[in-house]
């Protein structure tokens, strides 16, 4: 049983504010949590490109929003510098 559109939504939000606080991000909970989404199904989307499935459990989607979510804030620092 997968997390559906709500978990993934909440997972990817979770990961965002995580995130903001692992990069020191001051960019805004909206944008976090729009960067974990973001983050999470960008990061999910090359992985099973690349043949990488994340497992459709908390820990899994966690872990891979967090890297997405990451990644991205990292993107918007330096796209905005």
């Amino acid at each position: 049983m997968g997390l559906g559109l709500i978990g993934s939504i909440i997972v990817g939000g979770l990961a965002g504010w995580i995130a903001s606080i692992i990069m020191k991000a001051n960019t805004g909970i909206i944008v976090n949590i729009i960067l974990g989404i973001v983050g999470a199904f960008v990061l999910n989307l090359i992985l099973n490109l690349l043949g990488f499935y994340a497992e459709n459990a908390l820990v899994p989607q966690l872990i891979v929003g967090l890297l997405g979510a990451c990644l991205l804030i990292w993107g918007y620092r330096q796209m905005n510098k």
